[in-house]
């Protein structure tokens, strides 16, 4: 979640920004549709106030912050965004989303992302397979989760531990419920 700072109070923020401190929305849950021109101006404004000091936020939020999204480059004479990873790519074949985990395949759920250092698709599995729910509800049991699987060191989008950890920030799209900007 983020949150302005007592000297960021004497900051013009814009409405929008204003909305997701005031609603306590993540910026990763931006509610503008994803690389549209709000989307990219509500990033830039929030990685402004961040890098001056007057926007706290979780890890999440920093982590999405510190990219380069909501900026844009040139590519071949076309400004294109950048850091806003590719939705749509294939796979043996297959049209698939990435980095939008769905529930099924050899395990619970599972999820296509581009390797960066391959620039291949790769299908990433993840989730119990003997009966047991995610208790994603339950603060005692999130805590229990993310101290047993060191959610705090999870980086690497290309290994099941990553999306374990971060389930349920994809809450809302496997039917569990409203998103949380937390792990475990």
């Amino acid at each position: 979640m983020i949150k302005l700072t007592e000297i960021a109070n004497q900051v013009i923020i814009s409405e929008h920004l204003r909305y997701h401190i005031d609603n306590k929305v993540s910026i990763h849950d931006n509610i503008f549709r994803y690389g549209s021109e709000a989307y990219c101006n509500l990033m830039l404004e929030a990685k402004r106030l961040l890098s001056e000091g007057k926007l706290s936020a979780d890890v999440f939020d920093v982590e999405v912050l510190k990219t380069d999204i909501g900026e844009f480059g040139l590519y071949e004479g076309v400004q294109v965004p950048l850091d806003l990873p590719m939705t749509e790519a294939e796979y043996q074949g297959k049209d698939v989303d990435l980095n939008k985990p769905k529930r099924g395949g050899s395990k619970k759920y599972y999820v296509y992302v581009k390797n960066p250092k391959s620039g291949n698709i790769k299908k990433i599995s993840f989730g119990d397979t003997t009966g047991l729910s995610a208790k994603i509800h339950n603060p005692e049991a999130r805590k229990a989760f993310a101290a047993r699987h060191q959610c705090d060191k999870k980086k690497d989008r290309t290994k099941a531990g990553y999306w374990a950890c971060n389930l349920p920030r994809y809450a809302k799209s496997l039917g569990m419920g409203s998103n949380m900007s937390t792990y475990w």
